[in-house]
């Protein structure tokens, strides 16, 4: 049998009894820390993270390497081998700490999933584990633990019925947040059929029109050396209409990590859809990822920005981000009328310092400027803090994105002119 007719499955097997013989007899479980690490790049691959046979074998050679004395340099080892994007740290150190903290995997994962009763006068839990991840485990059950026990006997019917979050649930008002792998691959593809129907404006250019108001007199007098001179037909013209560039101002520090890979399929689809589009991110700093998002493959484009990008899940420094664009950008993006949508919480690190002039300074300069927070999700949201309060009377619109709904409403909010938002006059009543 050649060696490219083996099985991907059976070549790891093999390779993880080759490669870790020294440090498979340190393990308390008898010689199954190999088997262990290759399930768990399994369960890596299920959740969503790009995990294959090479990277399973180059984890064998590195903890072969570092060894296994401290937990904290098999925690790093794994890290450096499997992951290779930030918004992929949270679901494998979720995953790690899951998986490699009790051997009898399933039943934790029972604690951590079904309903329970929650006493209001004990302490909440710390922190919700990841659908994704929680699919991931359950699809695929280890053999072994790493105390060596056997749990083949062990009935399934306990984890069949852990994750039972129904198909019949609607995406259109799911958080993006709650969806599971499955869910998200719906919801993406669903992003890249969305189309920006943004209203078109006139210009200060014209073309030639049988039906316009007003006479084109070159047209004419071409017309008439045509035929002469004997008649002078007159040729009319109207005013060009066009959609106005779009200008995207996101937010991608820690608190709006968990909906900014989202909302980029999205400012990839609209970026790929139609011209003008500028996109910017900001966290600490502002980066430009227009040329990025103009790739077709929406993974190699995601790819492009996460490495142009610095700043990702850090703190947040509105003002000072939003004047380097008034002072770099701003006269070339924000010419003809631009739209901008601004995509952030309001949550500033610099207690919201500069923030008010320059986001007036924006907002005289664009023809439309609208603001989408995916803390508007919630009934009682009030601006409380100073960003929200500062950036909250130079907008014209206000909006939540958190869902496939707000992304649909957003695209019909585009489509019509603006009108007096409801939410901001509510806002504005709450924050006086």
């Amino acid at each position: 049998m050649s060696e490219k007719s083996i099985p991907d499955e059976a070549r790891l097997a093999l390779a993880a009894q080759a490669t870790l013989p020294e440090v498979a007899g340190n393990d308390r479980g008898g010689g199954k820390i190999a088997a262990n690490i290759m399930h768990f790049g399994r369960v890596l691959r299920a959740a969503g993270l790009p995990v294959g046979p090479a990277k399973v074998l180059d984890a064998f050679r590195a903890v072969e390497a570092v060894g296994l004395g401290d937990r904290q340099d098999f925690y790093w080892t794994l890290h450096a081998v499997f992951v290779n994007r930030r918004d992929q740290r949270e679901i494998f150190d979720q995953a790690f700490h899951i998986f490699w903290r009790n051997p009898r995997l399933l039943e934790r994962m029972t604690a951590l999933v079904l309903p329970s009763f929650v006493d209001p006068t004990s302490a909440p839990e710390t922190e919700e584990i990841n659908r994704r991840l929680a699919e991931a485990l359950k699809g695929d059950q280890p053999n072994a633990g790493e105390d060596g026990s056997d749990e083949d006997d062990e009935p399934d019917v306990t984890v069949d019925a852990v994750m039972t979050w129904s198909a019949r649930e609607v995406l259109q008002d799911m958080d993006f947040e709650k969806m599971s792998s499955d869910e998200l691959n719906q919801v993406k593809r669903a992003i890249a059929r969305m189309r920006l129907p943004i209203m078109e404006v006139p210009t200060r250019r014209f073309h030639r029109d049988p039906s316009g108001t007003r006479i084109d007199m070159r047209a004419t007098l071409r017309s008439a050396l045509r035929s002469g001179g004997a008649t002078i037909p007159l040729q009319y013209r109207k005013r060009r209409r066009r959609h106005p560039p779009l200008v995207v101002l996101c937010d991608i520090s820690g608190s709006m990590s968990r909906y900014s890979r989202m909302i980029l399929h999205f400012l990839h689809a609209i970026t790929n859809d139609r011209d003008r589009v500028h996109t910017f991110l900001f966290g600490t700093r502002l980066t430009n990822v227009t040329r990025y998002l103009r790739y077709k493959d929406v993974d190699d484009a995601l790819d492009r920005v996460s490495e142009a990008v610095d700043d990702w899940s850090g703190g947040t420094r509105i003002g000072h981000c939003l004047r380097d664009f008034n002072i770099k950008w701003s006269r070339r993006t924000l010419s003809q009328g631009a739209v901008v949508l601004l995509i952030t919480d309001g949550l500033d690190r610099d207690a919201a310092e500069g923030l008010e002039d320059q986001i007036e300074r924006i907002h005289k300069s664009c023809r439309r400027l609208i603001w989408l927070n995916p803390l508007l999700r919630y009934d009682r949201y009030e601006p409380k803090s100073l960003g929200a309060r500062a950036l909250l009377p130079h907008v014209d619109d206000f909006r939540s994105v958190h869902n496939l709904q707000s992304l649909q409403q957003l695209a019909d909010v585009l489509s019509r002119p603006s009108v007096n938002d409801t939410n901001i006059r509510r806002m504005l009543e709450a924050a006086a």
